[in-house]
């Protein structure tokens, strides 16, 4: 028994085993059950999507997802696991429709089974969005939370029904039912906005940190927020914080009984109450005093006054002041005083007479006895002048006007005052004399022409022995006489006489010689002997006779002269006072003596005269030939008879010139202007200075015919072609029209080409002895190349033609067209202009070619050519058939033959890019009008432009000048409506016109003449006709038409690139009212806001129309920083500006109004900038040939200049070199991460990148100037830190001392005013006297110190401060007042006085000690604070001049400072942050901003670190 139980445990204990481990894992494992599914979504296209599912089960189920069966793995597709494994969700993101739109299926699997829900995805475009779809009202912004503080997270939606809203972390949605921390509310308000969903996070920690959004959900479908960011920061002390204005008032300057608004704004931590005050009076009550921000509403002003805005809260009050200024007209300055006085100078002092600032002085004078106008000595910024440049001992009238920003003020009192004396400048006049008897002479003169004073006397020098100096021949003493006699001369002797006039300064010059023989009635010599060319061959002489009495009569002249060495002539003749000598030798000098003969014998001879004769003439008979509307034919007869060339030189017009060879007899000037008078001047190279010159004038032709022949039909079998003729504009007395047909030239590759773009560069002549029947014959014509012919003439132009109809119109065949021959023609106008005939052209028609029909048999001399035509066909033949088998073979090398064919012809990848995009105006009009410009100059890549840009600035600009000058000027367009009589008033430049094809046409219901008309063109931009309008800049009589073209074209924005004023030129009218609201016809504008920036201004207006209740809002953005001649220096802030108005411009406004002075120039240069930056973002290529081209063709003139053509290239390498560097305040934090980050091949970060490419541009040394001369390099610190010359501080000279103005600083524009800073060097211990002067004369009474006096051992900064007593530098007394000693920075205040007046001033001093002396420092949040103190002092105490920055070298610190107080006052402002850019225009002011790497990520930390201390971005 026992043995059988036995046998009953071995044969069932495996089975026992089996069945307990089967039951043991039946309990152990479950299947998968949803504990969430995905729900049906509707989403809306560029928008998101998540679905979530999670299950539970044993083990764990795994999540997949499929999409129609398939797994989702799209790169838009992604999943998101729980960090717990429960789930996952698949968030698609865009939504695109209606690939997205499909069923969705979630599979959880495990061991134990599998299970799957499906969901269903709709996806609608928002023009599809039903009413009710849910809208996100607000949206979370990025917020900072300190460490167990509560952050909210703010969102708003709207829909109907009301949706439901649900918060997403990181992608995973948030359950705020079991998070005790994190709540949804659900009824709370932020600024009157509902907000029934934002989140709320009680005690933060660091796993809060992560990217939210919110979701709205309704029955109509589901929206997501854009996503925030969320940091969490360590715990620290709540900061306090007390008031400071964040915008200070604003000084304003207004008319008499004008009106203002003042607007003051404060913040803190509590927020301030702000108030204003004048004097003592309080202008606004206490019970309505505003918290932050007040506006004074000033009507009605009449007088200047300070008023004073005061914020004020628990932790103190502050105010500041603005003054209001009530311009006027300056008063007279008092009286001026003479102080000096020279021969030649008058020194004047005056007193101002002005209470307020004046701008400066004119100083007006005249002399006493003249009643022309006053000449004037403006721009004088002191009350002491002296006037130079007067003639000495003359009487002047002088008086003063002072000049303010106003205009010009009355006159002051006239003085009267005459300049000293000095030694007459010239001898006296008509010295001459005669002999009273044997021994004595009279001799006679006339005062000194320039005597400069008053005459005391003469003296008179005379001898016979000419050898002697003057100082050995007798003199005698005048005074009070103008004649002397002579005795006890030695008879029949020859005497010299000189005299000179003295006056009580000096003696004048001496006279030339009289010479007189001793011999009574022998005449003295002829005066003023003088000598003028009258010819190659011939002189005039001409001279006064000498005295006598009645029985000295003369009785004739003696004339002796030789050529050179030659013997001397002697010629005699009857009395006179000219004589002109004949055949004489050209180009030869001759020398000439006249003496006078009497009864009694012959007088003295004249002292030498030398003559040169001029050489033999060049040419003759230099004559206008003809004259068309832009060019002149001239010929002349040349006189060379050598075979060698002769250099002549054609002059005309504003100082231009051609050289030509004499022996051709005939030039074509060409591109001159129509109807214009030109005087034409032909001279000899050899000879050009002084030589003979030959004149011709001529007036060009008017242009009538401004429109080509079109090419209507052509008939093949008979080779006619029918033209529509062009309409004759205007009125002229026109001869005859003639028809010209000009066969075009056939190239090498079988091609033709028109050597002419115009029939004005044509040489005509042979065509006028056509006209004029003394052409050569048919038959020898035939013989010779194809030449232009005349195929018909009229009396009056037909408006049709058939070309080769072999009928004769007025004595000219209409010869039949040659088949296989390409030929143009145009029309020619005869007509007369006054007394001459002109020629009017009209442009080419295009290209006429019949090659389809068969060859006529060759007649007459011509039937010979078949024997050279026909083996040359036969060997062409050949040659083609060869040519095809090669071809045949050589197909596998057709693909890289086609490549490098698209590589060198342009025309193929033009093609090639229009059937990609062929809505680009710019590549449609490469197809569709492809010139030998546009093909020579293909687009440019990006990759290439550096390298193109440096080979076009090669050889001084050659290439960029050559490129220029080729583009097609597009002036073949009509502009009628801009030449009718009553428009031509509103044309602000009578050549800048709107051509009639582009012109922007006003509305016109009424049907005045002209009502629809305003000088306004539409200009194409990239891949969009009309993007723009250029205009001319408004002037009173079109303010009315520029805001209803404003208005009709639905513009948003308004583009300004002029001051109105420029160089005190008018060149802009204000066309917007300076405040309030103002009319223009039935227009209303009213100004909303103005935003002034350093560079641009903003203005904000609201537009209303007359009878229409619609009100739009219109920007205008100023560019202020275009310089007044030429192009800006660097194109930075030039691209800043324009970024700034992209992004102001909505997406669904009207064409952008663009407008200078002119419309044309600086226009231009924006529209194409613009243009091209578009089209680099989609083609990675730029084409400004074309872009300029184009616009050519829609508005005359358009990109003015070649300067402002290289202008548009460097702006667009900058941009594509340096990229967008602009970021969102609230995506900075994400920005820096990914600066943060290294990328292959080099392994660098992006900031190292982004930090090297600033270092790109290197200044050349030509623009330090005045830092690099001797005098001034041992005043900078470091040789290679110095400033630019256009940018530098320049001081006041001192007389007498080189080198005086200079001072190693740089003056550097802030974000809202230009030359808000100085950035300078530590002073050296010499350079401490031009520290101070730098200070006083620029009104810089704040100065930030960066540096310690030493660091690491060497010396940084010399001490140019007094530690405890009064110290003297040069002209200025420094007295310490006080020092404070704060955490971080010392303030010290200096009392400085100006010795030379007793002028004082206050400068504190802030020194920052909280920069470590390697590196930067370790947190950004102590600098902020200090630059905010800085600023704030600043707002309360400064005076107008710049903040001065320094350091050591005034370039490292100095740019981190500056930098960051432009960047933090922006990010306040715009909302954004560009630190590359800022960084970028700095070192455009001053080289080296921002010295290191180290210090430019600084600036990014700090810049974050301040956004965090934002309250609003806060909480």
């Amino acid at each position: 028994m026992a043995r059988g139980h036995m046998i009953y445990r071995s044969a069932y204990q495996p089975v026992l085993l089996i069945l307990l481990s089967v039951l043991q894992l039946a309990h152990t494992q479950s299947p998968p059950q949803f504990t969430r599914t995905p729900v049906d979504q509707i989403g809306v296209q560029g928008g998101v999507a998540s679905f979530v599912c999670q299950a539970t089960g044993d083990p764990q189920p795994k999540i997949t997802w499929s999409r129609k069966g398939k797994k989702v793995t799209n790169q838009r597709f992604e999943v998101i696991d729980f960090e717990d494994g429960s789930g996952s969700v698949l968030r698609v993101q865009p939504l695109r429709t209606p690939r997205d739109e499909a069923v969705y299926e979630c599979v959880a699997s495990n061991e134990a089974g599998e299970i799957s829900a499906s969901t269903r995805l709709s996806v609608l475009r928002e023009d599809q969005l039903p009413t009710g779809f849910p809208s996100i009202d607000m949206g979370p912004q990025l917020k900072v939370v300190e460490r167990s503080r509560t952050a909210t997270m703010l969102c708003a939606a709207s829909g109907t029904p009301d949706p439901e809203i649900t918060w997403f972390k990181d992608f995973l949605p948030i359950d705020t039912h079991t998070h005790g921390r994190i709540k949804q509310l659900r009824s709370e308000s932020f600024g009157g906005t509902p907000i029934r969903g934002a989140l709320q996070i009680d005690q933060s920690e660091e796993t809060d940190q992560g990217k939210y959004e919110c979701v709205a959900t309704n029955s109509e479908g589901t929206r997501y927020s854009t996503p925030a960011n969320l940091y969490v920061r360590e715990l620290r002390d709540v900061r306090r914080i007390p008031p400071r204005f964040s915008v200070p008032p604003m000084d304003y300057e207004i008319m008499p009984g004008g009106s203002v608004n003042i607007s003051c704004q404060a913040v803190g931590v509590p927020m301030p109450y702000v108030k204003w005050m004048l004097g003592a009076e309080d202008l606004t009550p206490e019970d309505d005093m505003p918290i932050g921000r007040n506006v004074l509403e000033l009507t009605d002003v009449r007088q200047s006054a300070n008023y004073t805005c005061v914020a004020m809260s628990t932790l103190g009050v502050i105010e500041t002041v603005a003054q209001i200024t009530v311009k006027a007209l300056p008063n007279p300055p008092g009286a001026p005083v003479v102080m000096e006085r020279s021969a030649t100078s008058i020194t004047l002092m005056w007193d101002s007479g002005n209470p307020l600032p004046v701008s400066y002085y004119i100083i007006q004078y005249r002399p006493a006895s003249s009643t022309d106008p006053f000449k004037e000595i403006d721009a004088i910024a002191t009350t002491r002048y002296s006037v130079g440049g007067l003639s000495p001992y003359s009487q002047y009238h002088f008086r003063v006007v002072a000049v303010n920003s106003i205009g010009r003020g009355p006159p002051s009192q006239t003085v009267e005052a005459r300049t000293a004396e000095q030694a007459p400048s010239s001898p006296p006049r008509r010295v001459r004399g005669r002999m009273l008897s044997g021994s004595t002479a009279m001799v006679q003169w006339e005062e000194p022409e320039e005597a400069n004073g008053q005459v005391v006397g003469y003296r008179v020098y005379y001898t016979s022995d000419s050898s002697l100096s003057v100082s050995q021949w007798e003199k005698e003493m005048v005074r009070g006489t103008n004649f002397l006699n002579i005795r006890d001369l030695t008879p029949n002797k020859t005497y010299y006489i000189r005299v000179l006039a003295f006056t009580a300064v000096g003696d004048g010059p001496l006279s030339s010689d009289l010479h007189i023989i001793a011999k009574t009635g022998v005449p003295s010599q002829p005066t003023e002997l003088k000598a003028e060319v009258k010819s190659e061959t011939s002189i005039l002489l001409s001279w006064i006779p000498p005295a006598h009495s009645g029985t000295d009569a003369i009785t004739g002249y003696e004339l002796i002269y030789r050529l050179g060495d030659q013997p001397e002539q002697k010629i005699s003749f009857d009395p006179s006072s000219s004589y002109l000598l004949k055949n004489l030798k050209p180009f030869s000098t001759y020398i000439f003596q006249l003496a006078a003969r009497s009864k009694h014998g012959l007088g003295a001879f004249t002292s030498e005269i030398t003559v040169q004769t001029p050489q033999t003439l060049f040419a003759v008979n230099f004559r206008v030939k003809a004259a068309m509307k832009s060019s002149v034919l001239l010929t002349w007869e040349s006189r060379t008879t050598t075979n060698k060339a002769q250099s002549l030189i054609i002059s005309y017009g504003d100082g231009e010139s051609v050289e030509v060879d004499g022996r051709l007899g005939q030039k074509l000037v060409t591109k001159l202007k129509p109807q214009s008078l030109y005087t034409f001047m032909l001279t000899s190279k050899a000879d050009a200075t002084g030589g003979l010159q030959h004149r011709a004038d001529a007036m060009t032709a008017p242009n009538l015919l401004t429109r080509k022949p079109q090419v209507l039909d052509k008939t093949s079998s008979q080779s006619i072609a029918t033209l529509q003729l062009p309409t004759v504009q205007g009125q002229a007395n026109v001869r005859g029209f003639y028809i010209v047909v000009v066969p075009l030239k056939r190239q090498r590759g079988g091609n033709f080409q028109n050597l002419w773009s115009d029939p004005d560069e044509m040489n005509i002549d042979e065509l006028l002895r056509e006209i004029n029947g003394t052409g050569r014959s048919v038959r020898l014509r035939r013989q010779a190349e194809a030449k232009a012919y005349i195929s018909a003439h009229f009396q009056n132009l037909p408006a049709e033609f058939k070309l080769g109809d072999g009928r004769v119109y007025g004595a000219f065949l209409n010869r039949p067209l040659v088949n296989g021959q390409e030929c143009v023609c145009f029309v020619l106008a005869i007509l007369e202009l006054g007394q001459n005939t002109v020629y009017s052209t009209s442009p080419f028609s295009d290209a006429v070619l019949f090659s389809d029909v068969e060859p006529q048999p060759i007649i007459d001399e011509e039937e010979g050519l078949l024997w050279v035509v026909g083996p040359v066909l036969a060997v062409i033949f050949i040659i083609s058939i060869v040519i095809l088998i090669l071809l045949f073979k050589s197909k596998p090398d057709r693909k890289r033959a086609e490549l490098e064919g698209r590589k060198c012809s342009f025309p193929s990848s033009s093609k090639a890019m229009s059937s990609q995009h062929p809505s680009d105006p710019v590549e449609l009009r490469r197809i569709n009008f492809p010139t030998a410009g546009m093909t020579s100059h293909p687009p440019v890549s990006v990759s290439e432009l550096p390298a193109h840009i440096e080979r076009m600035k090669a050889n001084d600009n050659l290439r960029f000048s050559q490129e220029y000058e080729s583009i097609d000027p597009g002036q073949q367009f009509s502009w009628e409506h801009s030449n009718l009589e009553i428009n031509k008033p509103k044309n602000r430049y009578a050549n800048v016109i709107a051509y009639d094809h582009t012109r922007v046409a006003l509305s016109n219901n009424d049907g005045v003449p002209g009502g629809d008309y305003i000088n306004a063109n539409f200009i194409d931009g990239y891949r969009r006709q009309g993007s723009y309008i250029a205009t001319q800049g408004p002037m009173p009589d079109t303010f009315s038409d520029f805001w209803r073209m404003v208005w009709e074209q639905h513009t948003a924005n308004i583009i300004m690139i002029t001051k109105l004023e420029e160089k005190s030129r008018n060149k802009c009218d204000q066309y917007w009212p300076s405040r309030g609201t103002e009319t223009y016809g039935l227009m209303q504008v009213n100004l909303l806001d103005t935003v002034e920036l350093a560079t641009y201004c903003v203005r904000t207006f609201a537009l209303f129309k007359s009878g229409s209740g619609e009100k739009r809002e219109v920007r205008q953005f100023q560019f202020t920083a275009w310089p007044d001649q030429g192009v800006p220096e660097h194109p930075t802030p030039f691209l800043a500006f324009l970024r700034r108005v992209k992004a102001c411009n909505p997406p669904d406004a009207g064409p952008i109004v663009v407008h200078c002075s002119a419309g044309v120039g600086r226009t231009g240069c924006f529209i194409v900038i613009d243009a091209m930056l578009e089209r680099v973002k989609q083609e990675k290529t730029i084409d400004i040939y074309g872009h300029v081209t184009l616009m050519r063709s829609q508005r005359n003139y358009m990109v003015q200049t070649e300067e402002q053509y290289v202008f548009i290239y460097e702006a667009l390498l900058e941009a594509v070199s340096c990229g967008n560097t602009e970021v969102p305040a609230r995506n900075l934090y994400a920005y820096i991460q990914r600066l943060s980050q290294t990328e292959p091949p080099e392994h660098i970060s992006g900031m190292e990148q982004e930090f090297k490419r600033l270092a790109n541009a290197k200044a050349h040394n030509s623009r330090f100037v005045s830092a690099s001369l001797p005098c001034n390099k041992f005043k900078n610190r470091l040789v290679n830190i110095m400033p630019y010359e256009t940018t530098r501080v320049c001081l006041q000279p001192i007389r007498g001392v080189e080198g005086s103005d200079y001072v190693n600083g740089s003056f550097i524009d802030g974000y809202r005013q230009q030359r808000a800073y100085i950035a300078t060097q530590g002073p050296l211990a010499e350079t401490v006297e031009d520290y101070w002067r730098m200070l006083w004369e620029h009104n810089s009474t704040i100065v930030v110190m960066l540096t310690k006096l030493r660091e690491m051992g060497r010396e940084k900064c010399h001490q140019y401060w007094p530690s405890d007593r009064s110290a003297r530098y040069q002209y200025f007394v420094v007295d310490p007042m006080a020092e404070y000693n704060m955490p971080q920075y010392i303030l010290r205040e200096f009392k400085v006085t100006d010795a030379r007046d007793g002028q004082s001033r206050t400068v504190r001093q802030f020194q920052f000690t909280d920069w470590p002396e390697q590196g930067v420092p370790k947190s950004g949040e102590g600098f902020i604070d200090f630059i905010g103190q800085v600023h704030k002092t600043k707002e309360q105490f400064g005076q107008d001049g710049p903040i001065t920055v320094h350091c050591s070298a005034g370039v490292g610190r100095t740019g981190v400072f500056i930098t960051l107080s432009i960047v933090l006052e922006r990010m306040r402002y715009e909302g954004v942050v560009d630190i590359f850019q800022t960084v970028k225009m700095l070192r455009t002011q001053r080289p080296a901003m921002v010295q290191t790497e180290e210090q430019y990520q600084f600036c990014y930390r700090a810049a974050l670190e301040y956004l965090g201390s934002f309250d609003h971005y806060a909480t």
